[in-house]
C-alpha cells in the first residue's frame, strides 16, 4: 500500500571542515534550525573502508529552513 505522505526534503547546505561545520551547527542552533551533519569520512571507517576525503562533512537542512539556512551561511561566512 503506498503512502500518501510526502517524504521529507533535505538539502545540501554547505561542505566543509569538521571546525567550519561546527560553527556552522552552532550558528543555525541559535537560530532554532536542526541540521543534519553527514561525515563520509567516518561511515567509511565503520564500514571498514578507506577514508576518501579525510576532515570533511556535509550539513544538510530540511526543505522548510534551507533559506534561512542560507542566510546564516552568508552572515557566517
Amino acid at each position: 500500500m503506498k503512502s500518501n505522505i510526502p517524504k521529507d526534503k533535505y538539502y545540501h547546505l554547505f561542505t566543509g571542515s569538521s571546525v567550519l561545520v561546527l560553527a556552522l551547527v552552532n550558528a543555525l542552533d541559535k537560530e532554532e534550525i536542526i541540521p543534519v551533519v553527514k561525515d563520509q569520512s567516518e561511515s567509511a571507517r565503520l564500514a571498514g573502508f578507506g577514508i576518501t576525503t579525510p576532515l570533511l562533512q556535509d550539513v544538510y537542512l530540511h526543505e522548510d529552513e534551507i533559506e534561512k539556512g542560507k542566510k546564516v551561511v552568508k552572515q557566517l561566512f
